[in-house]
């Protein structure tokens, strides 16, 4: 995995289009975070699902994420709606 643009290293959102998508994508970065000595706060990771009925939960670590209506991604108020 690449990551180009990190102006912002500590903040990062993923996005996809299906809890599978998501899944792998948390995963990949775990991983590459991992190999250079970083790690993910598992606190502060969230879910924001949009338009969806999957409730299958997305994992880090082995633990699942929780979800959320809303969060604050940059200063910017990001919601479900």
């Amino acid at each position: 995995m690449q990551l180009d643009d990190l102006d912002f290293a500590d903040d990062l959102a993923l996005l996809s289009q299906t809890q599978q998508q998501m899944q792998e994508k948390t995963t990949s970065v775990e991983e590459a975070s991992a190999a250079v000595g970083l790690n993910i706060h598992k606190g502060k990771s969230r879910i924001l699902r949009y338009n969806t009925a999957c409730t299958n939960p997305v994992t880090l670590d082995g633990e699942a994420l929780g979800d959320v209506e809303t969060f604050t991604y940059l200063g910017s108020i990001i919601h479900e709606h």
